[in-house]
């Protein structure tokens, strides 16, 4: 059973000092979450001043909770939705042209549960490119989901699902292909992240 007692926050594991994980809670709290819907190249350029790794036109909502930006990369033209939660206590990268839909929770970070002394650890997560994520979907700590995967509504990611496949439930599985419709200009960018 864990003593929490022994607990102790593993040296460099936020990626940054107290005063600038502080600091960018309160602007995360207040420039952050307050700037208007609209206001997507401002909230952008506070996310690459605190580090984050953000392409063009990525349109972030301002109720988006980023825990560690230094620790995010996200690739042009995402979108992450509102109340969408970016856990990263490990890295977070979400491809060109994904959609991370409201209330979903990417979880990069989780404690050891064998030890005593309750570790903290973080895990990667991957959201392979045009990939989307629908709505109040949870993904664990070391995911990886694949470019132009959906992810259907209120599933659990508990291990990696494959590109360009329709996958849902809980625990999430692929069901079957994704097809997209070549007469609307759309087409399969495999491999792309």
């Amino acid at each position: 059973m864990q003593r929490l007692d022994q607990f102790r926050l593993p040296p460099g594991f936020r990626g940054r000092s107290a005063v600038v994980v502080q600091l960018w809670w309160i602007v995360q709290a207040t420039l952050f979450r307050c700037s208007p819907q609209f206001a997507y190249g401002f909230r952008r350029m506070l996310l690459r001043v605190f580090g984050a790794q953000v392409g063009i036109g990525v349109l972030i909502r301002p109720s988006t909770t980023i825990t560690y930006p230094w620790k995010v990369k996200i690739g042009d033209y995402a979108w992450v939705g509102d109340d969408a939660v970016i856990y990263s206590l490990g890295e977070i990268e979400i491809g060109a042209h994904a959609v991370i839909s409201q209330r979903t929770y990417l979880c990069a970070g989780d404690h050891d549960y064998r030890r005593e002394d309750f570790p903290i650890r973080g895990s990667a997560i991957r959201v392979g490119a045009h990939a989307w994520v629908a709505t109040d979907v949870f993904v664990a700590p070391g995911v990886s989901i694949g470019c132009g995967a959906v992810i259907g509504a209120r599933s659990s990611v508990f291990s990696d699902l494959p590109e360009s496949m329709i996958c849902y439930g809980s625990p999430c599985v692929a069901h079957k292909a994704r097809v997209v419709d070549s007469d609307q200009g759309a087409g399969h960018i495999a491999g792309e992240v």
